[in-house]
């Protein structure tokens, strides 16, 4: 297994994170804590130092489960790292009422990372409010927690005021190589590095889309003379990186989990020619000629008379059409239209199409996306 080092925090740490996020399921849909804890422990003894969870992954069982596979003598090989949910601290107690419950559900004394969960919007301005930050380096003192991290799904913008709030020990964002210009973005990763924080990638195969390539995408992997999946692709791009310290794969199955050891265990990985770099630019311009919209968000359609969010319904659109999702219902698109914000909402008053520079047909454009996604 390939290591990195931690960045600031002077340890070496397993490059392939475990996510236990999706752990195996039985037939009925339920987390089957047998497989889930062979696989977590089949990872650890293959290398893996790093496993990532939270409170509310597979529906609580997540932490429990992962608790179980810790014990005769795993826990002394991983760090492990859980997280904080702002969306169910209601007051400033509920932050040590949950993490409480935390180290229980994980039966161990100590929690290596902790992450303020999906720091954005309301949720950050919430949890400063109750004192998050005082909060975890009590509990650092304490023992209960070593490391004090976040997570988010931010732009770049809002990553960089949130990393320059704290003397923070990691973060983790989502990074792909269709996510180079969205939520922290390159720029973003650059910037972290620059200051010592080490990163943990999450999403590096996008939910798993770039793992199920499209058939233009999959002729552009097949033509080059080393032959690998998909998803070895986008791991080994991620790794060219050296500020990331860790990539995380959620694997749902002993196969997925095997198959991830030997990417992450190669000799070369870390490593990309310049013809590489092209095959992977060549994937990334595939799929994005299967938007459905040229909208490049300049926000120039704003505001909308009628509140509809133009941008963001383009870009849920786009989304779909690229990763092959059309004709399935988008339930960030439902809030949207549930608040009346969605594409029904608009009346074709056509100011928008005025002011846009790609000379859009708006109007048009929103009534297929609403189609598509409400499908």
């Amino acid at each position: 297994m390939k290591t990195r080092w931690f960045g600031k925090l002077g340890f070496e740490i397993s490059s392939f994170g475990l996510g236990c996020m999706r752990l195996p399921q039985d037939q009925d849909g339920k987390a089957d804590e047998a497989a889930s804890i062979a696989m977590i422990r089949g990872a650890i003894d293959g290398g893996v130092s790093y496993i990532d969870t939270g409170y509310g992954y597979m529906g609580g069982q997540s932490e429990r489960i992962l608790g179980k596979a810790l014990r005769d003598g795993y826990r002394e090989k991983v760090h492990i790292a859980t997280k904080l949910p702002p969306w169910l601290c209601n007051t400033p107690d509920d932050m040590e009422r949950i993490l409480t419950e935390q180290l229980k559900r994980l039966d161990i004394p100590t929690i290596d990372f902790y992450l303020v969960h999906s720091v954005y919007d309301e949720n950050w301005p919430k949890m400063m409010d109750f004192g998050v930050l005082d909060f975890m380096q009590k509990q650092r003192k304490a023992g209960k927690i070593r490391y004090i991290g976040f997570s988010t799904h931010a732009d770049t913008a809002y990553f960089k005021q949130v990393l320059d709030a704290f003397g923070w020990d990691m973060c983790q964002v989502q990074y792909n190589y269709m996510d180079t210009a969205y939520q922290a973005g390159v720029e973003g990763i650059r910037y972290a590095g620059s200051k010592g924080v080490p990163i943990v990638v999450m999403e590096g195969l996008r939910g798993g889309h770039l793992a199920n390539v499209p058939p233009s995408v999959e002729a552009i992997f097949d033509a080059h003379p080393v032959k690998r999946s998909p998803a070895e692709w986008a791991f080994r791009w991620l790794a060219t990186f050296p500020e990331i310290a860790v990539v995380l794969s959620g694997t749902s199955t002993e196969e997925q989990m095997r198959d991830n050891l030997r990417i992450f265990s190669a000799d070369d990985f870390g490593a990309m020619s310049p013809e590489e770099f092209d095959v992977i630019e060549k994937a990334r311009v595939a799929y994005m000629s299967r938007m459905k919209a040229g909208c490049t968000g300049c926000e120039y359609c704003l505001p909308c008379p009628q509140n509809v969010m133009i941008p963001k319904i383009f870009s849920l659109w786009n989304q779909a059409a690229m990763y092959g999702l059309l004709g399935q219902e988008d339930w960030h698109y439902r809030e949207y239209a549930d608040e009346g914000r969605g594409a029904a909402a608009c009346v074709s008053c056509g100011r928008c199409q005025s002011m846009c520079p790609q000379s859009l047909r708006i109007p048009a454009l929103l009534q297929q996306a609403h189609c598509d996604l409400l499908a």
